[in-house]
């Protein structure tokens, strides 16, 4: 596991009505430091949102309720134990998790399915619409040595 990266599985409570899930409660310790704010964004089947890095500090809780995605996060932090490591998530309705990425590490997620899916995200900071903290890099660059399109194994 990359050097800051947690996940946690989220327990579903379901019953004939339907189904409830804690995404976040301040008794987990797992939202460190605590989130500044919350969004959530809807993205349709196969788009690819990577890759984009914070340099302030930032670090992302993102929990998908909806749909299904594959988060990936790149460490390249010079000093890191974990440098050149890659991390893979399958998350979604299928399998409830939160993950927590630190924000220096590159990240993104593609939606997997064929339905749109929901992402929520609990940021440590608040978003600066004047001065974004973010770097980009397109979502098939070969400065990271993941190929987005390639099918899973197995």
């Amino acid at each position: 596991m990359i050097d800051g990266v947690k996940n946690r599985k989220l327990e579903t409570n379901a019953d004939e009505r339907g189904h409830l899930v804690e995404i976040f409660r301040d008794d987990w310790k797992f939202y460190e430091p605590a989130p500044a704010m919350s969004y959530y964004s809807m993205s349709y089947p196969g788009i690819i949102r990577a890759w984009h890095r914070h340099t302030e500090g930032q670090i992302d809780h993102f929990v998908c309720p909806q749909g299904r995605i594959k988060v990936a996060i790149y460490d390249d932090r010079e000093g890191s134990a974990t440098r050149g490591k890659i991390n893979t998530f399958v998350i979604g309705e299928h399998n409830q998790r939160a993950i927590r990425i630190p924000g220096a590490c590159w990240h993104g997620f593609k939606v997997i399915g064929d339905k749109p899916a929901i992402l929520i995200n609990f940021p440590t900071a608040l978003y600066d619409y004047d001065n974004p903290d973010e770097e980009r890099l397109p979502y098939d660059t070969d400065e990271i040595p993941l190929d987005w399109e390639e099918p899973p194994h197995g």
